[in-house]
């Protein structure tokens, strides 16, 4: 009784149960939906995105709180989940392991992913910084001389400082998707700066290993063979990364039929990530708004957002 109360202790204030909508395979991540206050949102994936997809929306990301909520589901109800998709933080291990003991845990190759473009990044904005501060001095050394600095220009137009800015999202996108413009930025990126190039490449590897339906032994001794390439290389960042899928090389999904895509989180979360949200709206009315949406469609809840909310593309 004594450990009931404390957990109870914990509680969040604001959070929605749907026990109704739980299924045999779900779904538990974190995102933004009013101010960029965090809700933890626990999604029923045999649903893919239909009525009754959500079981849970909590206000926040503490363990104790999550398991709280979660924990006033009844446990047979809760025992009966035999997989739920997570991404590799501990504590989304520790919520599932005590909330859905006999779920088997699962990382998404949407969450694996991420890791990995966030890894390329980090490297071009690092090689950006350098520039800037390059850029600095040599600003600072012509003043000094009463001279005015000019950057370089490179064939497209941009300064070497433009071209690593320029160049974000095209690291995002495969070759076969640049514009005319993108395909030349890449060109000068990648012959000023190889080891973009490199960690790119090997980041177009590891999606090709995601997306190609291999037997999934086949597929895991491929992901092997491509964490080998990536130590050999020797990027600390990407290596991370790698050491990261290594340490959940088990619950890793390789085949595409189990991604996040086909659930109501990939489809409508990330909508509302991809825009930029404003409200002025108090909290328990954005609460109102995701009531009246649970039991709609993940289109429908988009544009229940859009309207209930000011959103700015």
């Amino acid at each position: 009784m004594t450990s009931r109360i404390g957990i109870r202790e914990h509680m969040p204030k604001e959070y929605i149960l749907y026990p109704k909508n739980m299924g045999y395979h779900l779904c538990i991540d974190e995102t933004a939906l009013s101010k960029g206050d965090l809700y933890t949102i626990l999604i029923n994936r045999d649903k893919r995105g239909r009525k009754g997809s959500i079981i849970a929306v909590i206000q926040g990301t503490k363990t104790d709180d999550i398991i709280a909520v979660l924990t006033k589901m009844p446990q047979e109800l809760r025992n009966q989940v035999k997989e739920i998709t997570l991404d590799m933080a501990g504590s989304m291990q520790k919520i599932a392991k005590t909330c859905f003991p006999r779920a088997m845990q699962v990382i998404d190759r949407f969450h694996v992913q991420k890791l990995v473009y966030e890894a390329v990044q980090e490297l071009r904005i690092t090689y950006r910084w350098q520039v800037i501060k390059e850029e600095n001095k040599a600003m600072k050394a012509a003043k000094e001389k009463g001279e005015v600095y000019k950057a370089e220009e490179l064939e497209n137009g941009d300064t070497l400082r433009q071209l690593l800015a320029r160049s974000r999202y095209l690291l995002f996108k495969s070759p076969d998707k640049w514009t005319k413009s993108q395909k030349i930025r890449a060109e000068l990126l990648f012959k000023q700066f190889e080891d973009i190039k490199h960690v790119y490449y090997y980041s177009l590897e590891l999606g090709k290993i995601f997306s190609t339906n291999y037997d999934k032994d086949v597929a895991r001794a491929k992901l092997a063979l491509w964490y080998n390439k990536i130590e050999e290389y020797g990027y600390d960042t990407f290596t991370t990364v790698a050491n990261s899928i290594e340490n959940h090389y088990g619950s890793v999904v390789i085949l595409g039929g189990l991604s996040l895509v086909n659930s109501l989180h990939a489809y409508t979360f990330a909508s509302l990530k991809r825009k930029k949200l404003i409200s002025t709206t108090p909290l328990n009315d954005a609460l109102n708004a995701l009531i009246l949406a649970l039991n709609a469609s993940a289109a429908a809840f988009v544009l229940l957002f859009t309207k209930k909310f000011r959103i700015l593309s």
